[in-house]
């Protein structure tokens, strides 16, 4: 079953965040993720939305989603991404 790795964030430093950005990509590429959404123009149609931008990726498991997280790579990153930005992050089961 896939899941997904649901980031809602304000980008705080644009800059930092650009370099977090940067070495992003290759941390994804051993656990096969894939970003399905990247931040981009939405509509609010109900309820709170409290960050500006949401970012989905997508991940053949569960366990490749936590590997990728739990990954020592990605874990290098962690501290860049919160020095840049503020929000949310869950991982989520898919439907199927």
């Amino acid at each position: 079953m896939k899941a997904y790795c649901i980031f809602q964030e304000d980008i705080t430093d644009p800059a930092g965040f650009d370099a977090y950005r940067k070495e992003v990509m290759p941390t994804l590429a051993p656990f096969g993720g894939k970003f399905i959404v990247r931040g981009g123009r939405f509509t609010k149609v109900e309820g709170d939305m409290p960050y500006g931008r949401v970012v989905v990726v997508e991940f053949a498991s569960r366990e490749a989603a936590e590997g990728w997280y739990h990954s020592p790579a990605y874990q290098k990153l962690v501290p860049l991404r919160l020095k840049a930005s503020r929000g949310s992050l869950i991982i989520i089961d898919g439907a199927e």
